[in-house]
């Protein structure tokens, strides 16, 4: 997957490309809205370490902390995109 993301806001708009697990992690926080995501929600690999390399980038994105429960009970993030975006895609394959 590759997108093409403008961060609005501030006094200028920054433009990136990003691809493979950042691109998808970026769309999936773009996709979830205000109501966020979690990796219980989205299973995936490494949320932690995408989130913190998109953070590296410049974009802003808040952590919420949830406990769950369960047999495998404890907590869990919720991130959610601390800023407006204009987000383009392309090369989606199916299920992405």
């Amino acid at each position: 997957m590759k997108i093409n993301v403008i961060l609005r806001g501030g006094e200028c708009p920054r433009a990136f490309k990003l691809s493979g697990r950042l691109g998808w992690t970026f769309y999936q926080l773009y996709r979830a809205g205000a109501c966020g995501v979690t990796p219980l929600e989205k299973p995936a690999l490494r949320w932690s370490s995408y989130v913190h390399q998109l953070r590296e980038k410049g974009i802003p994105i808040d952590t919420e902390i949830e406990r769950h429960s369960g047999i495998y009970k404890g907590i869990h993030a919720r991130y959610r995109l601390a800023c407006d975006a204009v987000v383009a895609v392309s090369g989606m394959e199916a299920g992405e």
